[in-house]
């Protein structure tokens, strides 16, 4: 067991760090209070390579694996969460894409992904349906070489900005095996999109309801066989939980990092924070929740990468420990700036609102304890 990173892991983080403080970390505040999405950018980042990042090469993919993701997520995330998450939701479309596609679909999205030229969106969630996600009532009717698509999809990130969406919609009974993962394109008539949601963080990313009404598109953009769907959508839920969980880990490291120098500079009765052992307390606690969430993540990302059996299991636990450690710790370094952390010229409000969210999507922490418990049970 070798906990050090290779020479290119390491310098895969070195270079997803670099653009994270050259391009996104000085426009963060601003994207958040403009609720600007920052397209242009995200074209930059693929360009080196993080639209595609376990996508296969001969589609312009990085051809990396799942451990490679987490070290580029929690760079990014150094710069701008909402960001960086935003790109997470865009890989995990296009592996979907990637893996279950037939060729044609490959090659006719693929490229275009993995070069940001189209962005994609994920919709799973309904009005009606959250956690009991298999209960969605969003249908795809087959119409001869056509399905035809009725119903709703909410809190969409990128909704009405993305080109292509990856829908889970039933085309069969009531339960999982009934429904089919399909793509929509943007533009396919019958496709809506509601008023931008007002959300307490993720500021730069854009979500809104997606409405399909009698929306035809062909058939052969199903991924995967009929009834495949849930079964998809749960794999990349499996990725997608990693990557969150590395996306909160690289903004609780700017809240450390943050909290950790403001004790070193800021003075109270005589001294300076960092002298009172009760702040080094929270300090080392802080440091050491991050540490073991870091492991957690990078075990569930190598079990992705291995395929190993228990990598539900472990991704499960990574996203409930992590996306929960890496709120406490940027609270508590709001905390520790007293009422400067309060402020908007300070990057901690800003974090915890983005981190918040990471405790809810992707599946929920109690529903990530749900899964954990039913792979600790399972006969």
């Amino acid at each position: 067991m070798d906990f050090a990173l290779s020479g290119d892991q390491r310098a895969i983080q070195d270079a997803a760090l670099a653009f994270a403080l050259a391009e996104l970390a000085p426009h963060s505040a601003r994207w958040d209070q403009d609720k600007h999405f920052p397209v242009d950018t995200m074209r930059q980042a693929a360009a080196l390579g993080f639209a595609g990042i376990y996508v296969k090469e001969d589609v312009g993919g990085s051809g990396l694996g799942r451990l490679d993701a987490a070290l580029i997520f929690e760079a990014l995330s150094y710069g701008d969460v909402a960001t960086a998450a935003f790109l997470s939701i865009h890989n995990m479309c296009a592996w979907m894409i990637d893996s279950f596609g037939a060729e044609a679909l490959r090659q006719a999205f693929l490229p275009r992904l993995t070069s940001m030229e189209l962005i994609a969106s994920y919709c799973l969630t309904e009005p009606g349906s959250g956690s009991d996600a298999a209960a969605l009532r969003t249908r795809a009717a087959r119409d001869g070489d056509d399905y035809v698509l009725n119903g709703s999809k909410a809190f969409i990130s990128g909704a009405g900005v993305s080109d292509l969406y990856v829908v889970m919609a039933r085309t069969g009974a009531e339960g999982p095996k009934g429904i089919s993962a399909i793509l929509v394109e943007k533009g396919t008539p019958g496709l809506s999109f509601g008023a931008l949601e007002r959300k307490m963080g993720w500021n730069s990313q854009p979500t809104a309801v997606v409405n399909f009404d009698n929306v035809r598109v062909p058939a052969s953009h199903r991924l995967g066989d009929e009834g495949q769907g849930f079964g998809l959508a749960m794999k990349g839920l499996d990725g997608g939980r990693v990557n969150i969980a590395s996306c909160s880990l690289g903004g609780a490291r700017l809240a450390f990092d943050t909290a950790k120098a403001h004790l070193q500079t800021r003075q109270q009765f005589g001294k300076p924070l960092s002298a009172f052992q009760a702040l080094q307390f929270k300090l080392a606690d802080m440091a050491t929740e991050l540490d073991a969430a870091r492991l957690m993540t990078y075990r569930a990302a190598a079990a992705l990468d291995a395929g190993d059996p228990l990598a539900t299991q472990y991704c499960a636990m990574a996203k409930r420990f992590a996306t929960d450690a890496g709120f406490e710790a940027a609270n508590q370094a709001l905390q520790l700036h007293g009422g400067y952390g309060y402020l908007r010229d300070y990057p901690l409000e800003r974090i915890v609102r983005d981190l918040r969210v990471h405790q809810i999507l992707e599946g929920t922490n109690e529903i990530m304890r749900v899964i954990i418990a039913r792979e600790l049970l399972r006969p």
